[in-house]
Order: structure tokens, then C-alpha cells, then sequence
């Protein structure tokens, strides 16, 4: 019917509206050919009497009479008015029985006799009410038949309606008998009647136009009486193209026609090709066109009655065996192809990104992205075809799936759009595999979900709503890893919002492109750690270990490179980004606590099992990735875990199991004195200071410390104020601070600096050990380096201070008379001691078989069977004893006092004298002694031997064996005093001393015996009685053995040692009081021939050791009896002799005191 009408002119839209609303002046403005069209209304307007009698409609009715006054078919249509319709009326309802009684076939006819000639013919010949008879004849006869037909569709072949040259007489006929007879032709039948001629749209458009209020009942009752599915038959498609012609004509009702076919459900080809028609310029605000909308509509409505009705439509449309251009389906599809070609990024490349073009310039794109006006049109398009597919059974041609693949592996911008227009691409693809057909367009779609993967927290952050399609892809990973695809199809439909059906087998390749291309196992892992929150599911930390495991050991024997890949060094700083360092840890983080302590969890536990498998691995020839120092240095390993000691009840025996990590890889972390202080600082007291702390603690930035510190010289004030209201800060919120802090310790060792700024800097330090000990430590001792003209500094890393934990000693040598610094580097010292003994038992365990060949090489050429790790674990325990006896000696100097001390006389007596260990004096001079030397006390340098003491007292207790080394190696016999009574786990040496006793060199002899002089009178103690009479026995057996040289050399310091056994311990009296008269006798008989003055020494011992009771006597005249002798002797035994007589007047004195 389109075709047929093509050379005829319709009634146009701005013609229509003029009837429609009777404008006169819009009517005087058409065209003679277009007014015309509209000669049988205008005419019956001018000559029937009107229901208006106002005299604008009079002014409007003499416009019409000039306007038709030209016109020569205006006389022809005045003459068909002019007929007796009444009659005709008759006649016609007398025709309609008979034809009713004899039959529709029958050819007898009241309203118009025997014909002579053709219809056409007599029409041309006949007058006006013949004419009137011929049309209205015809017209009955073909609506009889329609009534007849019982929904039939028949083309009637009729002369009056064919013939070009009578169409426009037979229109005004046709016009003229419907308005002058509507109850005997009801226009809704005469349409019905007219799409069985041809040239009936033609008509019926004019026979509309004439009557322009009669559009929507006739559009209403065409519709009604319609097809359900208007392109299958010729019927149907005569109705819809007759439809089409009449909303031309009156476009803006166009929708409202489409609107009843979705109400009937009927023509459903002819709402599409009303919105072709009539919509395809116009557009939503969001840019989707009318044709989406209606479209998507009517497949995704809640009306199950419409979405089956217009399916049908699609489902048939296809299987006809060859779709023209000329079918309203055909147009639909063209239609949204080429918007959906019209939204595609213009540029864009074919060439496809491979791993090794990461590295390009970040700005720079292969892929332009979907422009943000686009990308709600392109959502749309996306669930359309997604609709149409799924449930309407389109099967899309070569050239669409090439244009959706496109635009769905298309870019959008970072929006909540974005999001959206995304996760419905993703899962397409999913619903849809068929789209992707070759390798090519395979590979975009890996690019692009791998894209999907890296910009997922990029989306998340600039869009502002939580990226849903990282979730989904995660989830849609962890169901094919698990083989659930019912869910898989579950989650596809409810992202879409329909309900579509999906072959699980048709989800096979993407499984495969998901498992071992996209997400590994390790990658659905890793996004599990990355989403976890508290409370913690109880096979997480199972699930690690399995993972761990299937890193290093293959699933099966027969393929030996079947196992995962560790998590990248990068994907775990992403998890930390947050933590490392400055204010950020104060803001918001993406990833949850219960994610990095997990992560921490699995590098500790893969460190762990990477050196516990190490053999095992090299057994394989395989040797798994470690994780770098560098990497471990940036994760806050003491900050987690004291996050997670808060959330022990949520984290399940995630916190135990770090801790046990935590001892074994890091024990310097695990220093007890720092868990004390870290009860400090989160308990009651750092509630207190909370509720203290001000706004002006919150205001100072480290840039205003720092020009504090810069002012020190100077002002204290500031500094102090500054840090004063810092101590109310929590650990955390000083962390930016750190860098300012340490970087400016150096400059408080010059003189002058208070007191209060040193403790109150070392205060600080102690906060931020708890939260960030190993980089504090690196900064620190950096910062204390000694300041050496022309020298540059060297900056130590993590990795040096623990191979060489000596570094740290190796500061500011102010430090060792500043006992706040002092304290702060002992505590460094000691963290790192214990970091090296971890270090080294790890190198040790990753180099094990490294260096097996050259050691059985050695072996071989030598001749010998040692084993080898055993030989190893030897070396690297006697490194460790000599590192940590290097650092005891080196803290033991320090604790001597320096020449310029001794000068001015501080500290002259270094023992520790207690109550205990001063002799009582009558006189009251010795207390007067304590006295002065307690004022002498006080000060830094009594005080960093007390915090060396400490130190030296927890190393001891850890391992005795260092005691027992670095007494076995010695140091300054004044030291022991300081030693034996600062340091109260020396009582161990009494284990140790026989041995040391025992020692073939001399010096160490003396050592053990002066050492066990101080031992014996601080610990009088059963053991220290049998070790000192040991003591006693070994030094009389040397007198029998020693030369003159070395008797002198041995006897000389350790004589006085026996007054202090005699203290402790007075049953060894008769016993040292033999030996010092032995020794006396020995000595004398080596001068009896150079001198006779040794004689009354020797009779004054002997008289002292039978007649005690007369000590006194002697002391009165010992003044007389030194001055005479020759004390400028300079004979070795001579000055022994002296020795051993004030040796025992010593001791008898101590005695008598006793009493």
C-alpha cells in the first residue's frame, strides 16, 4: 500500500491541523492541489446552517465562501448536497436486506439498476445522485463482504477506486455520503472497508481530513480490529501502512496511536514504525533516542501480556527467509545499529595491548573512551540488545555483534554512569559469549577485562559511589573457580534486570578466560583479602596456607610447574598505601584493617615457609621469588600489630598467629621492655592526656617544630612548649612528626641544651617506637652520626644496621655522656642485636644448598668428612657471640671514665659503695668518705652506667654464654666494682670461674680471682664460699710454681682480693692467713742474701699469726716500722713482702671491727 500511493498527494500535517482547528487564514495559505483535498468539509461548512452564530464565525464563514469561490469543484460537491439523501438512505437500507436474503453474492441491486458499462465508465457519465448510487453501492457491497469474512483478509479489485482519473471525485462522493449518512456508514466500518481497495489508505486519509474528529476513533477502531502480528500478513501490513499514513498526517497523535497498540497488543510492526516515523529526531535529556525507550519498554515492562506479544513479533520477523529493507524489523535494527555506531569512540586503535606496552606513558591511550554524554545511551542500547537477544530471540548479524563488542569493550569516564555502563558490558559478555566469535576480538575482550581489574580503585575513588563492577568480577571469579554458574547466571540477570535464559554450557570459554588468564587463583585470593572485614571468616587463614603452599609445592608430580604465582610486591603496597608513612594514616582507608593484617599474615607465613622448604625447592631446581627488603621496610609491621591487639575478639587467632610470625622473623619487635611501654601508652594515663590535649597541640606542624629546633641556641621555650603539647598527641598522630624529631637530635648534645627538652625528645621517641620502631631506628641513628668537618655522612639503610648492629655505637661520642640519647641508642642496639641474629639464621636457611657443591669440593681435596651445615651453623653462632661480646666491651668502655673526668675529679670512686660493702670505722672517717663519694655520684655519667647496666643485664639473662665470653675475654679490673654491683645477674659468673681459674694465662687468673673477690661479697652464698676457698687452694699451689717474675705479677693484685674473701666469709681465715705467710716465707728466702731487713717482717707475720690479740700494738708501731724500712726498694719480693704485711693487718683490723 506504501507503494501503490506514492504518486498520489496526502492531506499534510499543517493542512490537517488547519481543519482540525478550523483556522481560516492557515486554510487560505494551502496550495490549490492541498485545499483541494479538503473541498467536501470546507463546502459543507459554507452551506449548511451553522451551530455557531457568533460573528467571528460569520467573519471565518465569508472567509471560506471567497476562498472557494475560485475553485471549480466546488459546484460539482454543491451538487451532491443537493441530493435527497433520505431516499438514498432508503434505497441503500432496502439494498442491504435484499442482499442480506438472497445472499452477498447476489447481483441484484436497488440502488443502481443494470449497468451498461463499467463503474468507471457510468461514473464519468452518470449525474450527481447516480454518482452518490454507484459509491455508496460499491462501498456496501465490499463492507457486506467484510462482515462476511470473519477476519479474512481479501483484496477487492474495484474500477471506481482504481482509476486515476476519477480518485479525487470519488473521494468528495465518498466524503459527502459518510458525513450525510453516518449511522448507514459508520466511518470505523468504512475504513475497515477501504483497506481492501487500492488506494485505500489514499482515501481514508481524505475521508479523515474531512472529518478530522473522527482520527482517533477510526485510528482506535483500525487497531482493534487488527492482526496481533501485522507482519505476516498482507492485511496486516495494508492496516499498519494505512496507520502510518493517517499519524503522518497527524503526527502530533502519533504516540498516542502507539500507545493503543500496546494497549491491544495488536500491530506491533506499527508501533515500531511510528517511532521510525515520528520519534527519531527526538530526544530524551540524557540523549536516548525514543526508539530505546519504546522498544525497551515493551521487553523489560512488568507486562508479561506485551513482552510475549512483541517477542513473538521479533521471533517471527526472523524466520521469514528473507528480510527486505521494506519491513518495519529491518528498519528497527538499522535504526539502532547506527546509533549505536554513532555513540562509538571515533578513534580508536585495532592494535592490541600486550603486557609489554605497560610501560608506555600513562596519558597516552590506544583506547579513546566513550565520551560522558554517551554513556547513559550507551547503557541503554547495552540492555536493549541484551532484551532483545535474550528475550525476544534476536540473533544479531555479523555487523551488529562487531559493533557491540565494541561498544561494550569501549572506556567509559570515571562516573557513577561509568560504573553502571560497565558492569552491564561485563555482563553481557558473560550472557552473550556468542558475540565474541574470533581470536581477535577474544584478545579485546582479556585487554579490556583486564582494564576492568587495574581501574577498578580508580573508579571507586574519582566517581564517588563504590565500584560495583570490582565486586562483581571478583564474585563472577570466585564462582567459576567453584563451578557454581547457576549463580553466575543468577548474578548476570538480576545486574541486567531481566530474567533471560543462559546455557551454563555456553559459559565454558569464558570459565576457561576467567581460570587461567584473568583471575588466577592467586588473584581470587588476593581480591578475597582485599574485601574482608571483621568478623574474620575462619577459613581465611586456612585458605592462605593452602595458597602458600601450592606456591611452593605443584599440584601433581607429572607437571612440576603447576603451581601459583606469589602476590606481586605492587599489589601489596597497594593494600598499605594508606599506612606508609605521614598524615595519610589518619584518613580514610580503601582497604580495611582486617585486609592488611591478613596480607601481613601471608608475606610473614610465605617468608616462613619459602626458608623452611628451602632444600626442598632446591631439590625441585626451583627457587620461588622472596619478597624484597625494601618491601618489608615499607609495611608498619608494629602498627598493625597493635591494631590488632584491639581487635582480638573480631580477628579470631589472626592475632596469635601474627605474634608467633612476629617472634620468629622479627624478634627485635618483640622487645618486652616495648610492650610495657606500650600498655603506657594506650592504657589509662594516654586516655588522661586525651582529654588534656588542646587545640594548640593539634595546630604545630612539623614545619613549626623544626624552626623551633632551629631557634634552640638560643630559646628553649619554644621547643619545649612545642614538644610538650605533642606528648598529648597519640602515637599514631605522630608519625609526621618523626623525621623533624630525630633529624634534629644531634644539635641537643651541644652544652647548654635542658634537661627537661632531652627527656621530653626521648619521651617522644618511646611513642613512636611503639608504631613505626624499624624506620625510627634508621632515621635515628643516622641523625646521631658524628659531625666530621669535610666528611659527608654516611646514610645507613635497615639492611646495613642489622648485618652490622655495631653501627649504632658508632655515634656522636656526646651521646655517651647524654643519658636520654644513650638510653634511645641502647634500646636501638639491643632491637638490633636481635634483628641480626634473625638475619642471619634466614641467610643462613635461603643459602643452605647454595653453597653444598664448593663445600663437598673441599671436602674432597682434603680429604675430610665434616659435615658441612653443621660447620655453618658453628660460624654463624661465633659471628653472633663475637657481636654481641664486641657490643658488651664496647658499652663496658664507655663506662670508664674519660681523662678529662679523672681531672676534675668526677667520679673518683666508680664502685657502687653500699651499706654493705664500706667497712665501719670507729673514727667516723670512712662514713664522711661515702658521704662525698655518693655527691659524686650524681651525675650523667653514674647515670648511663646504670642504663649500660641494664642492658648488659637483659643480654646476659638471654644467653649466659655472653657473660661467660666477655668475662673469659676481660676488661678494666675498676670496672668490676660497677660490674658485680649494677648488674644483678653476674652471680652467674660463679658457674664460669673455676674454668677462668683454670686458664693457662696469668692475666685471666688474676681477672677470675678479682672478679670473685666482688662476687663473694656481693653474693655471700654457699657456692661463692666453695669457688673462693677453690680460689685460695689454686693461688697456694702457684706459689710453688711461679717464677720470681710472675709470682710478682700474680700476688701483687690479688692479694687484696683475700681481704674480701675473709668479709664474706670469715672460715677462710686460718686458711689465707697460712697462704699470706707462705707467701711471705717464699719471698723472704729469696733476699735472705741481699738483705736482712726482710727479718723483722717475717717475725712481726709469725707474731701476728700466733698472737692476733697484739694487732694493735703493731698498728701503733707501724708508722715507726714503715718509716725505717726501705721503702725506696725497688726488689720485687721486697715489695710483695710490704704487700702481704698490710694484706693481713687489713685483714685483722676487718676482723676486730667484726667483733
Amino acid at each position: 500500500m506504501m507503494t501503490e500511493c506514492t504518486s498520489l498527494q496526502f492531506v499534510s500535517p499543517f493542512a490537517f491541523e488547519a481543519m482540525q482547528k478550523v483556522d481560516v487564514v492557515r486554510l487560505a495559505s494551502l496550495s490549490d492541489p492541498e485545499l483541494r483535498l479538503l473541498l467536501p468539509c470546507l463546502v459543507r461548512m459554507a452551506l449548511c446552517a451553522p451551530a455557531d452564530q457568533s460573528q467571528s464565525w460569520a467573519q471565518d464563514k465569508r472567509l471560506i465562501l471567497r476562498l472557494l469561490s475560485g475553485v471549480e469543484a466546488v459546484n460539482s460537491i454543491v451538487a451532491l448536497l443537493s441530493v435527497d439523501f433520505h431516499a438514498l438512505e432508503q434505497d441503500a437500507s432496502k439494498e442491504q436486506q435484499l442482499r442480506h436474503k438472497l445472499g452477498g453474492g447476489s447481483g441484484e441491486s436497488i440502488l443502481v439498476s443494470q449497468l451498461q458499462h463499467g463503474l468507471t465508465l457510468e461514473f464519468e457519465h452518470s449525474d450527481s445522485p447516480r454518482r452518490l448510487r454507484l459509491v455508496l453501492s460499491e462501498l456496501l457491497a465490499i463492507m457486506n463482504k467484510v462482515s462476511e469474512s470473519n477476519g479474512e483478509f481479501f483484496f477487492k479489485s474495484s474500477e471506481l477506486f482504481e482509476s486515476p482519473v476519477y480518485l479525487e471525485e470519488a473521494a468528495d462522493v465518498l466524503c459527502i455520503l459518510q458525513a450525510e449518512l453516518p449511522s448507514l456508514l459508520p466511518i470505523v466500518d468504512v475504513a475497515e472497508a477501504l483497506l481492501h481497495v487500492r488506494n485505500g489508505a489514499w482515501f481514508l486519509c481524505l475521508l479523515v481530513a474531512n472529518v478530522p474528529d473522527s482520527f482517533n476513533e477510526v485510528c482506535r477502531g483500525l487497531i482493534k480490529n487488527g492482526e496481533r502480528q501485522d507482519e505476516e500478513s498482507l492485511g496486516g501490513r495494508r492496516r499498519t501502512d494505512a496507520l502510518r499514513f493517517l499519524c503522518r498526517m497527524n503526527p502530533s497523535q502519533a504516540l498516542k496511536v502507539r500507545g493503543v497498540v500496546v494497549e491491544e497488543c495488536h500491530l506491533p510492526g506499527l508501533g515500531v514504525a511510528l517511532t521510525l516515523d515520528h520519534t527519531k529526531t527526538e530526544t530524551c535529556e540524557d540523549g536516548v533516542s525514543d526508539l530505546v525507550c519504546f522498544v525497551s519498554g515493551l521487553l523489560l515492562g512488568t507486562n508479561a501480556k506485551v513482552r510475549t506479544w512483541f517477542g513473538t513479533f521479533i521471533r517471527n520477523g526472523q524466520q521469514r527467509k528473507r528480510e527486505t529493507s521494506g519491513s518495519v524489523l529491518w528498519q528497527m535494527r538499522r535504526q539502532l545499529l547506527l546509533e549505536l555506531m554513532g555513540i562509538l569512540p571515533t578513534v580508536r586503535s585495532t592494535r592490541i595491548v600486550e603486557e609489554a606496552d605497560v610501560e608506555m606513558e600513562p596519558t597516552v591511550s590506544v583506547y579513546s573512551g566513550l565520551k560522558e554524554e554517551h554513556v547513559v545511551k550507551a547503557s541503554a542500547l547495552l540492555r536493549l540488545y541484551c532484551a532483545l537477544m535474550g528475550i525476544a530471540g534476536l540473533k544479531p548479524t555479523e555487523e551488529e555483534a562487531e559493533q557491540l563488542l565494541q561498544l561494550m569493550t569501549s572506556r567509559p569516564p570515571a562516573t557513577p554512569a561509568g560504573v553502571r555502563f560497565v558492569s552491564l558490558s561485563f555482563c553481557m559478555l558473560l550472557a552473550f559469549s556468542t558475540l565474541v566469535s574470533t581470536p581477535e576480538q577474544e584478545q579485546l575482550m582479556v585487554v579490556w577485562l583486564s582494564w576492568m581489574i587495574k581501574e577498578e580503585a580508580y573508579f571507586e575513588s574519582t566517581s564517588g559511589v563504590s565500584a560495583s563492577f570490582g565486586e562483581m568480577l571478583l564474585l563472577v571469579a570466585m564462582y567459576f573457580h567453584s563451578n557454581q554458574l547457576s549463580a553466575i547466571i543468577d548474578l548476570v540477570c538480576s545486574t541486567l534486570g531481566m530474567k533471560i535464559v543462559i546455557k551454563p554450557s555456553s559459559l565454558s570459554r569464558m570459565k576457561t578466560i576467567f581460570t587461567q588468564e584473568i583471575f588466577t587463583e592467586q588473584d581470587w585470593i588476593y581480591r578475597q583479602l582485599c574485601e574482608t572485614s571483621t568478623p574474620l571468616h575462619p577459613q581465611l587463614l586456612p585458605l592462605i596456607d593452602v595458597y602458600i603452599n601450592s606456591i611452593l609445592t605443584p599440584a601433581s608430580k607429572s607437571n612440576p610447574e603447576a603451581t601459583n604465582q606469589p602476590v606481586t610486591e605492587q599489589e601489596i603496597l597497594n593494600i598499605f598505601q594508606e599506612v606508609i608513612g605521614g598524615d595519610s594514616v589518619r584518613l580514610s582507608q580503601r582497604f580495611s584493617i582486617t585486609a592488611q593484617l591478613l596480607v601481613l599474615y601471608y608475606i610473614l607465613s610465605y617468608e616462613e615457609a619459602l626458608l623452611a622448604n628451602t632444600k626442598t625447592l632446591a631439590s625441585m631446581q626451583r627457587k620461588p621469588k622472596s619478597y624484597s627488603s625494601s618491601l618489608m621496610d615499607q609495611i608498619p609491621i608494629k602498627f598493625l600489630i597493635r591494631q590488632a591487639q584491639g581487635l582480638q575478639q573480631e580477628l579470631g587467632g589472626l592475632h596469635s598467629a601474627l605474634l608467633r610470625l612476629l617472634a620468629t622473623n622479627y624478634p627485635h619487635l618483640c622487645i618486652v621492655d616495648d610492650w610495657i611501654c606500650e600498655e603506657e601508652v594506650t592504657g589509662t594515663d594516654a586516655l588522661l592526656r586525651r582529654m588534656l590535649l588542646t587545640s594548640n597541640a593539634k595546630s604545630h606542624s612539623p614545619k613549626q617544630l623544626q624552626e623551633a629546633f632551629s631557634s634552640v641556641p638560643v630559646n628553649h621555650t619554644q621547643v619545649m612548649q612545642i614538644m610538650e603539647h605533642l606528648t598529648l598527641l597519640s602515637a599514631s598522630e605522630l608519625i609526621p612528626y618523626a623525621e623533624v624529631l630525630t633529624s634534629n637530635m644531634n644539635q641537643l648534645l651541644n652544652s647548654g641544651v635542658p634537661r627537661r627538652i632531652l627527656q621530653t625528645v626521648n619521651k617522644l621517641w618511646m611513642v613512636l617506637n611503639t608504631v613505626m620502631p624499624r624506620r625510627l631506628w634508621v632515621m635515628t641513628v643516622n641523625a646521631l652520626q658524628p659531625s666530621i668537618k669535610f666528611i659527608r655522612q654516611q646514610k645507613y639503610t635497615q639492611n646495613d644496621l642489622m648485618i652490622d648492629p655495631l653501627i649504632v655505637l658508632r655515634c656522636d661520642r656526646r651521646v655517651h655522656r647524654c643519658p636520654p640519647l644513650m638510653d634511645i641508642t641502647l634500646h636501638m642496639l639491643n632491637g638490633y642485636l636481635l634483628a641480626s641474629k634473625a638475619y642471619l639464621s634466614a641467610h643462613l636457611k635461603e643459602t643452605a644448598e647454595q653453597d653444598r657443591p664448593s663445600q663437598n669440593n673441599t671436602v674432597g681435596l682434603l680429604g675430610q668428612t665434616d659435615a658441612p651445615e653443621v660447620t655453618r651453623e658453628e660460624l654463624k653462632n661465633a659471628l653472633l657471640a663475637a657481636q654481641d661480646s664486641a657490643a658488651v666491651q664496647i658499652l663496658l668502655e664507655i663506662c670508664l671514665p674519660t681523662e678529662e673526668e679523672k681531672a676534675k675529679g668526677a667520679n673518683a670512686d666508680i664502685s657502687l659503695r653500699t651499706a654493705q660493702s664500706v667497712i665501719p670505722s670507729s673514727s667516723g672517717t670512712l662514713d664522711k668518705e661515702v658521704e662525698d663519694g655518693e655527691g659524686s655520684l650524681l651525675c650523667n655519667l653514674r647515670e648511663v652506667q646504670c642504663l649500660i647496666c641494664c642492658l648488659l643485664h637483659q643480654m646476659y639473662i638471654a644467653d649466659p654464654n655472653i657473660a661467660k665470653l666477655v668475662h673469659f675475654q676481660g676488661y678494666p679490673c675498676e670496672l668490676l666494682p660497677l660490674t658485680v654491683a649494677g648488674i644483678p645477674s653476674m652471680h652467674i659468673c660463679l658457674d664460669f670461674i673455676p674454668e677462668l681459674i683454670a686458664q693457662p694465662e696469668l692475666e685471666k687468673q688474676i681477672f677470675a680471682i678479682q672478679l670473685l673477690s666482688h662476687l663473694c661479697i656481693q653474693y655471700a652464698l654457699p657456692k661463692s664460699l666453695s669457688v673462693a676457698r677453690l680460689a685460695v687452694n689454686v693461688m697456694g699451689t702457684l706459689l710453688t710454681v711461679l717464677t720470681q717474675a710472675k709470682r710478682y705479677a700474680f700476688f701483687m693484685p690479688t692479694l687484696p682480693s683475700l681481704v674480701s674473701f675473709c668479709r664474706a666469709f670469715p672460715p677462710l681465715y686460718e686458711d689465707i692467713m697460712s697462704l699470706l705467710i707462705q707467701i711471705g716465707q717464699v719471698c723472704a728466702s729469696d733476699v735472705a742474701t741481699q738483705t736482712r731487713d726482710i727479718d723483722p717482717i717475717i717475725t712481726r707475720l709469725q707474731q701476728i699469726k700466733e698472737k692476733p690479740s697484739g694487732w694493735s700494738q703493731i698498728c701503733k708501731d707501724l708508722s715507726y716500722k714503715n718509716g725505717s724500712r726501705d721503702t725506696g726498694s725497688m726488689d720485687p719480693d721486697v715489695q710483695l713482702c710490704h704487700c702481704i704485711e698490710s694484706t693481713i693487718i687489713e685483714i685483722i683490723n676487718m676482723s676486730v671491727s667484726g667483733i
